[in-house]
């Protein structure tokens, strides 16, 4: 008796092999068959006929180091698919920890990762946990609607070890870093998945201060890479310096690219072990920077070294609205007479001719904290011809003559005006995305990127920037976008899609017991309705991220069926888990003569 049987789906398998029409047979959350028509009786069946099924994505690159306090479901990466997810990025985390500095982490995530202070503050269960080891069990405690593995943060790290000359970057005795390196060694054996590291100075505190660990030099952080060969395990995560430009406003990076790509080779052939960073098209230097870093990459792995570019399926963008960060937010007429109003309240209070006359004529205001996400408001200023609607649904393809700059010029307004204007626009809930300028070719840029054999996919940034930044959803753009509705460009077959987002990041973290639709593999598994997937609020477009349970409730299916709905709707934020299948489908079972009975008493499975 089987679990679960899924009948008749497309399976796209996660090791690139072309997709074809078969059942997937589960028992106590591991695949038990795969492929073909399957016999046997189920307690459930699921009838994915003209859906895709999927391993379950593994999003490397998350930030809900401090969610995992509060919330079981750990949206929005359970909404788009994701069943195993990497956190600790960056250097920010919130162990080890010593008694009394849990205030400079919270500063340091609010500054670097845009989460409220305030939710860390009042959320996290501090005090329950000092040591990394001790995290992880508290971590092990907990139900979650998907797996979570953590990094040890050389933020985090830092300060324990050091105390404020750590936190506020000063240089590591030969004690320290021995202290660190034995930490680190402490946090893999006991089941952390890698170590993670910040370099660029545009990270920083609530208050300024770069991320702990910016300005390390590399004795420091091959002392980190000796500990992981030791250990034997682990990735090292870092963000290399100059990532996002060379950020002269801040003090500039210390060190190039190309240096900080070295430092990463010597990392790996240290440890011996695997290293991921990040990749983008990096403003403020040539063009095509990341085809050399990708060059060096091949000339590396080629000698033995295990580099890795992380990189995006989508272009990183900051979103502005007056649900978040604008541009006006910092002028003293809106934040006297608008911030405190709700929405349609700053609506009216805008549209009044003296308000906007006044908003337009002042000069801004800077916050309080000189590392507030808030900040990004002086951007908002300065890029705004650069900014393009926000759709429904989102086109990441639009002409250049959708930008609000080319549409001010048609109008002969300032772009700044006619910003104004358009944050006030459908009752204040318009947004507006910066990213490119020419979105279809920095996409063409990406698929460069994507189709590199030595790059792996991530960046979603999931649980973070909550006010800015909306990505984690880029599971779904990747497969909706890249496999079915690209127009400006090749699409990229789905099969190599599943994989990069599957097979390719378990097996970079050691995660051999899943990513793949192969017998005996954890029962993570995605149902697709590709017809009806696109990037939009996800319950609202019926689609549902749930858990078909095993005897180890690991089975966890991404479910779109229009006949389940209002069901799924009522059950869906069950305390920890949801079910599968709605309450008329449990006494359900499947019996290979191809008719549904009734199954015995003693088979039904229970709700919890």
């Amino acid at each position: 008796m089987f679990d679960c049987i899924i009948k008749g789906g497309t399976l796209i398998d996660g090791l690139g092999s072309e997709p074809q029409t078969g059942d997937v047979a589960i028992k106590d959350g591991i695949i038990t068959e795969v492929g073909g028509k399957l016999d046997g009786l189920a307690k459930r069946v699921i009838d994915a006929d003209g859906a895709i099924v999927t391993p379950g994505w593994v999003d490397l690159h998350t930030h809900y180091d401090g969610q995992v306090s509060w919330d079981t479901e750990m949206a929005p990466s359970s909404h788009n698919g994701v069943t195993t997810i990497v956190m600790g990025n960056c250097g920010v985390g919130f162990a080890p920890v010593h008694e009394g500095q849990e205030k400079e982490l919270i500063e340091l995530m609010e500054g670097v990762e845009d989460i409220p202070g305030s939710a860390l503050h009042e959320g996290m269960e501090w005090g329950e946990w000092k040591t990394f080891p001790e995290y992880l069990d508290y971590l092990s405690q907990r139900h979650f609607s998907l797996d979570i593995s953590a990094q040890i943060a050389h933020g985090a790290l830092r300060y324990y070890a050091m105390g404020e000359r750590g936190r506020l970057n000063e240089d590591a005795t030969e004690g320290d870093i021995a202290e660190m390196a034995k930490l680190v060694t402490e946090a893999l054996e006991a089941g952390a998945v890698g170590f993670s590291t910040s370099r660029i100075v545009g990270h920083r505190s609530l208050w300024g201060e770069p991320v702990p660990g910016t300005f390390a030099p590399d004795h420091e952080v091959l002392a980190i890479a000796k500990a992981m060969k030791e250990s034997g395990k682990g990735v090292f995560q870092m963000i290399p310096a100059g990532t996002i430009g060379k950020l002269e406003s801040l003090g500039g990076e210390r060190f190039t690219p190309q240096e900080e790509h070295d430092l990463m080779v010597r990392v790996s052939l240290e440890s011996g072990r695997p290293v991921t960073f990040t990749l983008v098209q990096s403003p403020d230097y040539d063009p095509d920077l990341w085809r050399e870093i990708l060059d060096l990459t091949d000339e590396a792995n080629s000698r033995g070294a295990q580099i890795y570019p992380q990189v995006s399926s989508r272009p990183i963008g900051f979103l502005t609205g007056l649900g978040g960060y604008h541009a006006f937010m910092r002028r003293p007429t809106y934040l006297r007479e608008v911030a405190h109003l709700p929405l349609e309240q700053k609506v009216a209070a805008m549209s009044r001719p003296e308000i906007r006359k006044a908003i337009m004529a002042e000069h801004d205001v800077a916050p309080e904290e000189p590392g507030s996400m808030e900040n990004v408001y002086g951007l908002f200023n300065v890029a705004a011809p650069a900014l393009y609607p926000l759709q429904d649904p989102v086109d990441y393809e639009p002409d250049v003559s959708e930008c609000l700059g080319a549409k001010a010029a048609i109008s002969g307004v300032d772009p700044i005006d006619y910003l104004y204007d358009f944050l006030l626009e459908d009752g204040g809930t318009r947004f507006a995305s910066l990213s490119a300028v020419d979105l279809p070719a920095r996409m063409g840029v990406l698929q460069e990127m994507l189709l590199h054999p030595n790059t792996v996919t991530g960046l979603s940034d999931a649980g973070a920037h909550v006010t800015l930044i909306c990505d984690g959803s880029m599971p779904t753009t990747q497969l909706a976008y890249w496999t079915r509705d690209r127009a400006k460009g090749d699409k990229i077959p789905i099969e190599y899609i599943v994989r990069k987002q599957t097979a390719l990041n378990a097996e970079l973290y050691g995660f051999h017991d899943r990513g793949s639709l192969e017998q005996g593999k954890k029962a993570d598994i995605n149902v697709i309705d590709m017809d009806n997937l696109k990037n939009e609020n996800l319950l609202k477009n019926k689609g549902y991220n749930c858990l078909c349970k095993g005897s180890n409730n690991e089975v966890i299916i991404y479910f779109t069926d229009k006949r389940y709905d209002k069901k799924l709707e009522e059950t869906f934020n069950l305390p920890d888990i949801a079910e599968l299948a709605p309450e008329d489908q449990l006494d359900e079972v499947y019996d290979p003569s191809g008719e549904v009975a009734s199954a015995p008493p003693e088979l039904i499975q229970t709700r919890e």
